[in-house]
């Protein structure tokens, strides 16, 4: 493994429609939030579903297309990089989140 890239590859339902944004700069962002569920069988035999909120980001013309085709509920093919970022909130506390920046995604129902 000589070349080692950050990529990411998720499939999982929209939570929400995309909230779009345009920037001073004129350069659109577009956020929503993902689940992702893993479903395994514990030692007792009983049914386990696992389910993992991310957040998706989109910038420029991914983020027209996100605007344009994602909607609450449908199912999405995505592909992108992680992004970590920090911040301090109102009282002062760091706060740190990670993000899915979206390169390429695809409807898939």
């Amino acid at each position: 493994m000589k070349n080692m890239v950050n990529k990411v590859q998720l499939i999982g339902n929209l939570g929400q429609d995309v909230i779009c944004k345009q920037l001073p700069s004129g350069q659109k962002i577009a956020r929503v939030s993902l689940a992702t569920k893993d479903v395994y069988h514990n030692d007792k035999g009983e049914k386990v579903v696992n389910t993992q909120w991310h957040t998706l980001v989109g910038w420029g013309k991914v983020a027209e297309n996100m605007e344009a085709f994602f909607r609450k509920g449908k199912q999405v093919a995505v592909q992108g990089k992680l992004h970590h970022r920090t911040w301090e909130d109102k009282d002062g506390n760091k706060r740190y989140t990670t993000e899915i920046w979206v390169n390429e995604f695809m409807l898939l129902n």
